[in-house]
């Protein structure tokens, strides 16, 4: 497991290009046949993905890593298939995922196995995890059933639907908030105007960007704001004092998930337009 480490927003102030990348993008989540993790100290929130082909990829990490007997016996997860049709078994309960669709598991489930229906199509498991402190039912998330909010506007190029899958007047959890956003066709920007929210951190996943597009994603203090360039499947750590906004030079879907002290969706501090350098 790959460890990420808290930086300060000063130092942030003096990182040339490979130091962000270095310190706030990942990538390589999507590995043929292989569980990737990475583990944030910002929250300790594990963000991962997992590619099982001709065989199940289990969800472990070492002792070492999380000093627990298995991974959950501490912790819970949020988990949305980007890739082709999979499933997902939860202590032997089995769960079928389309693209899009995700699966919530709690505190306490002791293994968990990923399986793709189609070895040359394979499912493509992106997973948040957070500690947990209570446990919370196993939920099955379709984008069919998601909480949708619609935002945004065409004159704006930002008319996006917000689907929610973990929050809390949906599948509940302890501390994971977590869903993914749709921009229609010909809109590039999200979360534009920018906000902030002290209390919780966040992880975008940037998908279905084509080979020959990328997408902007903008971070940093208010005044003192950076990029870095994201490409197909990759996602970016955003600290809590960061902004976190996207500008692509195509159509792309992302995934957003939060840890925190709340789970209020709506706890956001709005940044003015004219407060942006």
């Amino acid at each position: 497991m790959e460890m990420r480490y808290p930086v300060h927003q000063k130092q942030v102030e003096r990182m040339n290009t490979e130091e962000l990348r270095d310190e706030f993008l990942i990538n390589n989540l999507f590995q043929a046949g292989k569980l990737s993790l990475v583990y944030s100290h910002i929250d300790r929130v594990i963000v991962g993905g997992a590619v099982p082909t001709d065989s199940a990829v289990k969800l472990e990490a070492s002792k070492h890593d999380l000093a627990a007997d298995y991974f959950l016996e501490r912790r819970e997860i949020g988990i949305i298939n980007i890739g082709g049709g999979g499933s997902i078994s939860a202590d032997g309960d089995s769960y079928s995922l389309a693209k899009q669709d995700g699966l919530y598991i709690g505190k306490g489930v002791q293994e968990v196995l990923f399986s793709s229906d189609d070895a040359a199509n394979p499912a493509q498991f992106y997973m948040f995890s957070s500690p947990a402190h209570a446990t919370h039912p196993t939920a099955h998330l379709k984008l069919a059933d998601a909480e949708p909010l619609h935002l945004g506007d065409p004159l704006n190029s930002n008319k996006r639907t917000i689907y929610k899958y973990i929050h809390p007047d949906g599948a509940k959890s302890c501390q994971i908030v977590m869903g993914m956003t749709l921009l229609e066709p010909g809109n590039m920007w999200n979360t534009m105007p920018a906000h902030l929210h002290a209390r919780r951190m966040e992880v975008y996943l940037y998908f279905d960007i084509d080979a020959e597009n990328v997408v902007f994603h903008l971070m940093g203090e208010v005044d003192e704001t950076r990029h870095l360039v994201m490409r197909d499947r990759e996602a970016v750590i955003s600290p809590s004092w960061s902004i976190h906004s996207g500008m692509g030079t195509g159509s792309y879907t992302f995934i957003w998930a939060m840890a925190g002290e709340n789970q209020s969706f709506a706890d956001m501090d709005a940044v003015p337009m004219d407060e942006l350098r």
